[in-house]
C-alpha cells in the first residue's frame, strides 16, 4: 500500500515509521525541513498526568509512556541514533500540609490506576540535588521519562532511512492515502484549533543521571549531552512567534530560585515556537470527511512526544486496515463537531 505522509514533526515521523516497519510504501514530504514547528524545540519531558479523576485521555497517555521505552529501543537499534531517551522519573516540591496530603491519596491511586508498574512517592530526600521545598518533601513519580526532540527526530530520520523513507522537502503532491501531520496549519485550516506559543531556554548544567524537576508549572528537564532544558511559557496572544522576552527571563530566574546549583549554569540557547493545540485540547486523528484516503493526525501541544507511540499505532490499524480503535476524546469528528473552538 501506497502512503504519503506530510509533515516531518513528531507525529508525521512516528506515523510514518509505524506504517514503514510493517511494510508500507511510505514517502514523507516537509515543507521547511524536520522539526520546523514545536517538534524541534529543547524540553522533552514525557511526564504522567496525576492519578486522580481518571479518564480516557489519560489511561491513553499511561499507555504511550509505557510503551515508549521499547519504542524507542528499536528506533535506535534500527538507525543508529540515540535518542536521548531514559526513564529516570520525576519529582515535585511539596509548598505546604494540603499538598502533601494530596499527594498521599495520589500515591495510593497511582497503586492501582498505574497497573503496578510505576510509583507515585511522598520522600524527604532526593539524592544529588538541591531543590528547595517549603515543607522539606516531595513527589518522586517512577513514570516519567527525559527525551531530546531534536535527537528523537533525528533518530526516527535515521531509522526511516534504513527502510528506504527519506524526508523530501519542498510542497509536494500527496499520492495514495494522505495522512495530514502539519501542525498549526492543519488545525486552522480544519477550524479546530490553532497555535499556543512557548518560550524554553537551555543551560549548560551536567544532571544527565537526575529525575527532572517540575514546580510551580516549570519543567526542568536533565539531558544526557550535559545540559538542562527549562520550559515553558504558555501564550495564547502573541505577535513573534519565534522570538524570546522577559517571560522567558523570569522562567530562567525561577530555575535558579528553586535551585543554587543553576546559580552560575549558563544559558547556551533560548528558543521560541507555537505549538499545535487542538480545541478539545488533545491530540486528534480520524479520516478527513469529504476527503476519501486522507486522514488527519494533529494537536500534539505539550504532550505530543509522549502520546506519539500509541498515536502511531492507532494511525498506522486506521490507514493500513480500516481499523478505527481512535477513542472518545481523540476522534478528528468529535473535533469538527465542537469547531470554532480557542486553543
Amino acid at each position: 500500500m501506497h502512503i504519503t505522509v506530510m509533515g516531518a514533526g513528531i507525529l508525521g515521523l512516528t506515523a510514518a515509521w509505524q506504517m514503514a516497519r510493517l511494510g508500507a510504501t511510505v514517502r514523507l514530504f516537509e515543507a521547511e525541513r524536520v522539526g520546523a514547528g514545536s517538534s524541534g524545540g529543547l524540553v522533552g519531558a514525557l511526564a504522567p498526568h496525576v492519578p486522580e479523576q481518571w479518564n480516557a485521555k489519560k489511561a491513553f497517555q499511561l499507555d504511550s509512556l509505557l510503551m515508549a521505552e521499547g519504542f524507542w529501543r528499536e528506533v535506535s537499534a534500527t538507525g543508529g541514533v540515540d535518542p536521548g531517551y531514559a526513564r529516570l522519573g520525576r519529582v515535585q516540591p511539596l509548598a505546604d500540609e494540603a499538598a502533601v496530603a494530596l499527594a498521599r491519596q495520589r500515591g495510593e491511586a497511582a497503586r492501582d490506576l498505574w497497573q503496578g508498574r510505576a510509583e507515585w512517592q511522598v520522600t524527604g530526600a532526593v539524592p544529588g540535588l538541591r531543590l528547595a521545598s517549603a515543607t522539606g518533601l516531595y513527589v518522586r513519580d517512577t513514570l516519567t521519562a527525559r527525551l531530546s526532540p531534536r535527537r528523537a527526530a533525528q533518530a526516527l530520520v535515521a531509522a526511516l532511512a534504513s527502510l528506504g523513507v527519506l524526508v523530501e522537502t519542498g510542497n509536494k503532491a500527496p499520492e495514495g492515502r494522505v495522512l495530514w501531520a502539519i501542525g498549526v496549519q492543519g488545525l486552522a485550516d480544519l477550524g479546530i484549533g490553532g497555535g499556543v506559543k512557548g518560550q524554553a531556554a537551555l543551560l549548560a548544567a551536567d544532571w544527565r543521571d537526575a529525575p527532572q524537576i517540575f514546580a510551580e508549572g516549570l519543567h526542568m528537564v536533565p539531558h544526557a549531552d550535559g545540559t538542562l532544558a527549562l520550559g515553558s511559557t504558555s501564550e495564547r496572544d502573541f505577535g513573534d512567534g519565534q522570538s524570546t522576552d522577559a517571560q522567558l527571563e523570569a522562567l530562567i530566574d525561577r530555575a535558579r530560585a528553586l535551585s543554587p546549583d543553576l546559580a552560575g549554569a549558563p544559558v547556551i540557547e533560548r528558543w521560541a515556537g507555537v505549538r499545535p493545540r487542538s480545541a478539545t485540547r488533545a491530540p486528534v486523528l480520524g479520516e478527513w470527511p469529504g476527503r476519501p484516503g486522507h486522514f488527519v493526525l494533529n494537536g500534539g501541544f505539550k504532550i505530543g512526544f509522549g502520546m506519539a507511540p500509541k498515536l502511531a499505532v492507532l494511525a498506522a490499524d486506521l490507514i493500513l486496515d480500516g481499523q478505527d480503535a481512535v477513542p472518545s476524546g481523540f476522534r478528528l469528528d468529535e473535533a469538527l463537531g465542537r469547531k470554532g473552538g480557542r486553543p
